[in-house]
């Protein structure tokens, strides 16, 4: 039995065979799909010296690269601001009917929620990581883990009350 292909090609073969999973978890962290592929492609870049090492199991490595990549981002992006000769367009919300208008709603609350709650919600509850394995994501403690998870979902709770107390709803990219 060969262990895991260390190659370019080994790397090549991940890429194509996860690239949607990973633009669907960066797409949660980031809000914006443009924003998602950046994302993406800056993780990949900075996985790729250390493939030999990882090559056996990169997903946790790449979505912890992900996670702490999207905070960082966020923290230079923060206090930039961007003028623009007029404002961008807005999609209305809630203008659909059912199942699609709560998930509108339930990612734009997403998109609220300050960099590291998001990031705890999307690896807790979208990429279904235990608390550990989130803590080490994001390089953090459990109990931070814990509290973030905590204080994440209370915020959702308040921005989409008919998403948690109705039926069980689902956020695609």
């Amino acid at each position: 039995m060969a262990g895991p292909d260390t190659s370019r090609a080994g790397f090549e073969e991940f890429v194509v065979a996860r690239r949607g999973a990973l633009l669907r978890t960066a797409y949660l962290l980031t809000g914006s799909h443009e924003d998602a592929e950046d994302l993406v492609q800056v993780a990949l870049v900075k996985v790729v010296p250390h493939w030999a090492r990882i090559a056996d199991r990169p997903e946790p490595y790449v979505r912890r690269v992900l996670a702490r990549e999207s905070v960082s981002r966020w923290r230079r992006r923060r206090w930039r601001e961007v003028s623009t000769a007029e404002p961008p367009e807005v999609r209305a919300l809630g203008d659909g009917a059912g199942e699609a208008s709560d998930r509108d709603l339930l990612r734009s609350a997403l998109a609220a929620l300050p960099p590291r709650q998001r990031a705890v919600i999307v690896l807790r509850y979208y990429e279904d990581l235990t608390e550990q394995q989130t803590a080490e994501a994001l390089g953090v403690a459990v109990g931070t883990v814990k509290s973030q998870a905590r204080e994440g979902l209370a915020r959702l709770r308040a921005l989409v009350p008919q998403a948690v107390d109705g039926a069980p709803t689902t956020v695609e990219a």
